[in-house]
């Protein structure tokens, strides 16, 4: 073989070699190759459990949230927004993301649809002042969970590489959508994230932290 030849299959070879590297990263990017799934001990993180336990049924906020947000997911509930006048929660098998969060927390004890339309009638400057407060929706919108953990849970950091800091069972908050945080890791440490956002959806729970969108917040209820 000819010197001529020899670089020209090096650079082949490393062309080939670099084409599969990018095809694998965006594969893996878009969740098409699927993520591996680990357990915070093997970051050697210990998992948070909280001292309350509001529902009095012997398990911690912090665990009963994160039960009750698999266990409604577990229902495989349809995507689509609307809104339910008998009672405000859906009925019908359909959901959005609003809905991972006030199921979890109900659950656990926490009534979001009451907490939060107190709270705007009590508190009217953290929410939208053009609106006039309806307890049939408010609880099931982004812009109203929002306002309602910055001034009602504690306030985490919204750092992704703080991965000690994130614990299944949080709260997080992008711009327009908003989910629970998962008990599995990536293979850097941070954690998925249980979130129902698209009718095209197929996984509800994914490693979306780091690649959704900026963090507009991070909360702990219990």
């Amino acid at each position: 073989m000819t010197r001529k030849a020899k670089i020209l299959t090096v650079s082949l070879s490393l062309f080939v070699i670099a084409a599969a590297g990018i095809a694998y990263a965006l594969l893996y990017h878009f969740r098409v190759i699927p993520h591996g799934k680990y357990d915070a001990e093997k970051f050697g993180i210990e998992t948070y459990k909280s001292k309350t336990d509001k529902d009095g049924d012997g398990i911690d906020d912090q665990t009963d949230i994160l039960l009750s947000v698999k266990a409604y997911l577990d229902t495989k509930p349809r995507y689509k927004s609307a809104y339910y006048e008998n009672g405000g929660w859906p009925d019908d098998g359909y959901g959005v993301c609003t809905d991972v969060v006030a199921r979890g927390l109900l659950g656990a004890g926490y009534d979001l649809q009451e907490l939060i339309d107190a709270d705007r009638r009590e508190n009217p400057r953290r929410y939208q002042a053009d609106e006039k407060p309806d307890r049939m929706i408010d609880f099931r919108r982004v812009r109203n969970q929002l306002p309602y953990f910055q001034g009602s849970a504690t306030v985490l950091t919204t750092d992704t590489s703080k991965i000690e800091e994130w614990q299944g069972g949080d709260i997080v908050v992008w711009q327009g959508h908003v989910g629970v945080i998962s008990e599995h890791r990536n293979y850097k440490g941070v954690p998925f994230v249980y979130h129902h956002g698209s009718p095209k959806q197929t996984e509800y729970e994914e490693d979306i932290l780091e690649t959704f969108g900026e963090i507009l917040g991070h909360f702990r209820v219990s």
